[in-house]
Formats: C-alpha cells, structure tokens, sequence
C-alpha cells in the first residue's frame, strides 16, 4: 500500500496574508526532498545571459532551475521554498513580473524569502535563486 504524502500550506491568523507567498509549509508523509543550490543566469557554458538585465537573467534562472529540478524527478510545483539573492539597487519588480509568468498563479505558494545583497559570487549576475523542493514519492518522476 503506497502512503501520500501531505503538504500543507498554512498562514495563521496574525500573520500577513499575501497571494504570493505562504507564511508556513508542513510536510508529513514519504517523501523525496530535493535542495538546488542558487543559480545564476547563465547558459549551459557558464556565460551571463542578459548582462545588466535583471528581467532577462530571471527568465534564464527559472530555465536552469526547472532543469536542476527535472533532474532529481521534480518541478516547479514541487518547490516549497524560495530564497532570492538580488543585488543591490537593481528593480525587483521586472523580476517579480518574469517570475510569476513563469511561476503562474498556482495554488499553495511557496515560502519566499527575498534578500538584498551586495553581489552572488558572479560579478555579472543580479539575482541568484535556490530552491528547496519536496516530492512525494507516490508522484509520477
């Protein structure tokens, strides 16, 4: 007999409420979890996609990271957290724009965690992702 997996998505009460984001993610059940390291906007060569556009690196970030994801058996709606490295000074808001056309407007968003910083260790790159993903191991991947 093969037990599901059950992800919760929780925002209790006194906490922001935000359709973006959700404030807590249990997990109970078998499982495979799966942590990709941040990725840069580069191509398979290591060279920068979309130098000084954060727009264009994003796009490429998410090409990589469903890649990373496809890998280990996941993807995109398997990702239960975010955490977003940005530059310094550079717009969020194109970023935010290429993600969700990316991302979409599914149900249970993930936990986010955006943080402004200096610079990833590429010296070309304006935002670098990672993501931490959970499969139950009854899905199909």
């Amino acid at each position: 007999m093969t037990t599901s997996a059950t992800i919760e998505h929780l925002n209790p009460e006194g906490l922001v409420r935000n359709p973006a984001f959700t404030q807590v993610v249990t997990v109970t059940g078998p499982t495979r979890t799966v942590y990709v390291g941040g990725q840069n906007g580069v191509d398979a060569t290591g060279g920068i996609v979309g130098r000084g556009d954060v727009a264009a690196q994003v796009a490429q970030v998410l090409a990589n990271l469903e890649t990373a994801l496809a890998a280990a058996g996941a993807d995109p709606g398997h990702v239960i957290k975010w955490t977003i490295l940005v530059v310094d000074g550079q717009p969020i808001q194109p970023a935010l724009e290429v993600f969700q056309r990316v991302w979409g407007q599914r149900s249970g968003p993930p936990l986010i965690t955006v943080a402004m910083v200096a610079g990833p260790a590429h010296p070309d790159a304006l935002v670098e992702p990672e993501a931490v993903a959970v499969v139950p191991l009854d899905a199909p991947g």
